[in-house]
């Protein structure tokens, strides 16, 4: 087998342990908690359908891209909850990316290393519409759990609005429905501290 084709293989038996990966929210249909590839598999499908939202003319395939492989570096860094990320984390998944992007041929790992710094560095309009994504899709899961994740890691309105307002960044549309869904569930179960 030539070494190009190897590495390639290997890079692929590798990020199957995405699937093993659980995040802390729920199926939208079911009380099953999600894995890190069905997130990413979703947030790409949500791209597909959702791009005319994005508040900037953006390359669709650069999106779909970074949203299927923004994950794979909790093969090794583990999920941690959005609302408490630290340096720590930031640090393990760059030591993450580092190795399992390794594991492919040169042009490739630089393709990808460069996409995962792009998506985690929100600059560019496809960044910033995919991290829009990534943010929205738990969102809506909590809001349709009524909130089970904030609650039981007891994150606050405030932390929520946020963390999440980022999803502006990328589309206002979509922060505007989103932020909606956020001050409904707290509205409607009266949750506290509903401060607006």
């Amino acid at each position: 087998m030539d070494e190009r084709l190897f590495k390639q293989l290997a890079f692929i038996k590798e990020i199957d342990k995405i699937k093993k990966i659980i995040r802390k929210s729920r199926h939208f249909t079911d009380d099953n908690f999600e894995n890190d590839a069905e997130h990413s598999w979703h947030i790409a499908m949500m791209a597909l359908i959702l791009n005319e939202h994005s508040n900037e003319k953006i390359d669709i395939l650069r999106v779909v891209k970074m949203l299927l492989i923004h994950d794979i570096v909790e093969i090794d860094a583990g999920d941690v909850i959005v609302y408490n990320k630290t340096d720590k984390h930031s640090e393990l998944e760059k030591a993450a990316a580092d190795r399992i992007f390794g594991l492919l041929p040169d042009d490739q790992k630089a393709e990808y290393y460069n996409l995962w710094i792009e998506f985690e560095e929100r600059k560019t309009p496809e960044a910033k519409f995919a991290h829009s994504l990534d943010r929205m899709e738990p969102v809506l899961q909590n809001v349709i759990h009524d909130g089970e994740t904030w609650f039981d890691n007891t994150v606050t309105y405030d932390r929520i609005i946020d963390i999440n307002r980022k999803i502006g960044d990328g589309s206002s549309a979509l922060w505007n429905v989103t932020k909606d869904e956020i001050d409904g569930l707290f509205i409607q179960k009266k949750y506290p501290p509903f401060d607006k």
